[in-house]
Order: structure tokens, then sequence, then C-alpha cells
């Protein structure tokens, strides 16, 4: 495929925004030049240095961390309004950085915050860039705000997971979303069976000629699916009747596992909507399941993931491209 001159939105969650860097490695590695980048959370970290041209640098320091060093790095606090300060984290991306503007990139770039007073969302595309990052990088109740300006600033992903429109003006050949919320492929295909499985069920109960199919109910409800699905049918059943029902069994989630995942579901239903309004011309799903939010001992392996969906979805596209430009 021919170079590209691509704009990037970079999506927030966690440390799964360590696949930005295996989507940024495939797109140079493929030729692409990237000449804008808007950024929310951890997508502004890595939106920032690669604007400035360290995010190799950054790389190299993030794949040497273990777990004990990351928990030093957090600098866990009791009193602040954040869980976590990360001033530590900050004090060693400042390093890799050094004092830069925003003005001064070579690549335009955006970080995206949100003022927790107005509630808005904030574009900051002035100043320097460490200071951009800090803000967009406070998650809501586990890393402390940043006040920047006079503003009480927080997490970008708050108002705007996956920021689009700043690129929208972009003189470029294609936008690029790489978004951290997408679905577990595995678990969405048992999601999609179960669904058509409960369905046919549905059917086959009110039907007296379905009914009389054993052969095909048999086939069916020996799935793992099947069984499954009409377990939860039984279940309904009982409760007409009067009999105690089976329970689910629920997952049991600390405190920080049900905030983490409260903030997955907002984002992810906010980010529906932000693509449904700026459509990129190539959306990259990271799944949701790669890492947990805080798990940023696991940066090689998190980049390697991202850059092969970046290299499966680029493929793709090329693809598409050959078979449009075909007489």
């Amino acid at each position: 495929m021919r170079s590209m001159r691509v704009a990037l939105a970079l999506g927030s969650g966690g440390a799964r925004g360590y696949a930005h860097i295996g989507v940024i490695n495939e797109l140079h590695e493929r030729g692409h030049e990237i000449v804008g980048i808007a950024g929310s959370s951890m997508g502004a970290l890595v939106g920032g240095l690669e604007a400035a041209g360290k995010l190799d640098e950054y790389a190299l320091w993030a794949s040497s961390l273990t777990q004990r060093a990351v928990l030093r790095l957090l600098d866990p606090s009791i009193t602040s309004a954040g869980v976590l300060r990360a001033e530590r984290i900050l004090e060693a991306v400042r390093d890799i950085l050094g004092e830069v503007t925003i003005e001064e990139l070579p690549v335009p770039f955006t970080s995206v915050a949100t003022d927790l007073i107005t509630g808005k969302s904030v574009w900051m595309q002035r100043g320097p860039v460490d200071d951009a990052i800090r803000a967009s990088i406070a998650i809501p109740g586990v890393i402390t705000p940043h006040v920047l300006d006079g503003r009480l600033l927080a997490d970008g992903g708050i108002l705007d997971p996956i920021p689009m429109a700043p690129i929208a003006a972009v003189n470029a050949d294609a936008t690029i979303a790489v978004s951290l919320s997408g679905d577990d492929p595995d678990a969405h295909h048992d999601e999609r069976e179960s669904r058509r499985t409960a369905e046919w069920l549905n059917r086959m109960w009110r039907s007296t000629s379905s009914l009389l199919d054993t052969k095909a109910a048999r086939s069916l409800l020996d799935t793992p699916t099947g069984r499954t699905v009409l377990d939860r049918f039984i279940a309904s059943e009982d409760e007409e009747t009067g009999e105690e029902p089976s329970l689910p069994v629920v997952p049991k989630l600390g405190g920080f596992e049900v905030l983490n995942r409260t903030i997955d579901i907002a984002q992810a239903a906010l980010a529906r909507h932000t693509l449904a309004a700026y459509p990129p011309d190539l959306l990259i799903e990271v799944p949701r399941t790669v890492c947990r939010s805080l798990d940023f001992h696991r940066a090689n392996e998190v980049i390697d993931i991202g850059q092969a969906l970046a290299d499966a979805a680029l493929d793709a596209l090329d693809a598409l491209e050959e078979r449009s430009s075909e007489p």
C-alpha cells in the first residue's frame, strides 16, 4: 500500500494504552507518516511522547518496569483526592520529554482532559506537554486531579474516550481511531451463539410443531450454550411454579474492580456515540480483557498485541483499497 499521511485518535484505558505504542510502531514500519494526534488519558501520554519524538525512549523504559517498581511509581496515598498521586511516573515522563511545549512539537498534538468544575471537555493545544499529559491521565477516584490555569482537570476519557473531533480538521489521507474498550472476540462469539440459541428455544417452546421435532431439539441442547440457555429458561419457569429458582453465580469484585468496570462501561457507551458522529477511516479495537488498567508492568506483551491488531487492520484496509481500485 502507498504511504499515507495519518491522523490518530488514541483512546483512554489505563495500561491497555501500551497497545497505542504497538499501533504506532506498525504505522512507522509500513512507512506511514503521522501528521496529527489527539489523545485521552493514556492516549494523551503516548500521543504526546510520539509527537515529541520520544516514544521509543519511553517504551524502552516502560518495558523495564517490574510490578514492584510500578507500585512505587504510582505512589499510593490515603489523604489525597485520588488513591494514587502518580507524580513519580510524571517525573520519569518529564525526564524523557524535557521542557517542551505543545506549540514546539513537530506533530500537531491535542491532549483532552475534563474540567471537573464546569463539567466540560478541555482541549489542551498550548503550554507544557507534561502538564497536558498529567491533566489527562487523572483517572477519577484513582489518580489525583491536576490544577492547571485555575481549572481542576481530570481524565479526558470521562467525556471523550476517543477524541476524534480534534483531528477532524487535520490534513491527512486517513484518520485512525484506537479504542481500548473493545469486546473480547471469543466472549462476543459466545454471546451471539447464546442469543441465537435463546431465540430458537423461544420459538420451539411456543410452537407445537417445533416441539415434535425432538431430534433437532436434542442436537441443539447437547451444545454447552444450549444447556446454559435452557438452564436459564428452566429457572424462569421455576419462578412461575413457585419453586426456588437457581441463582446465577455473581463474580466477587473488589472496590477498584467495581470502579474500573463502571468507568469502562461508561466510556464504551460514549465511544460509540463519538464514532457515530466522527467515523474514522479505520478503527482498531483493543479488547478490554488484554490487561487490567493498572498492569503497567506488562508493557512488552500489550505493545505486541497492539502491533498485531494494527497489522491485521491495516492489511484489511489494504485489501479493501485494492478491491475498490479494480475495474
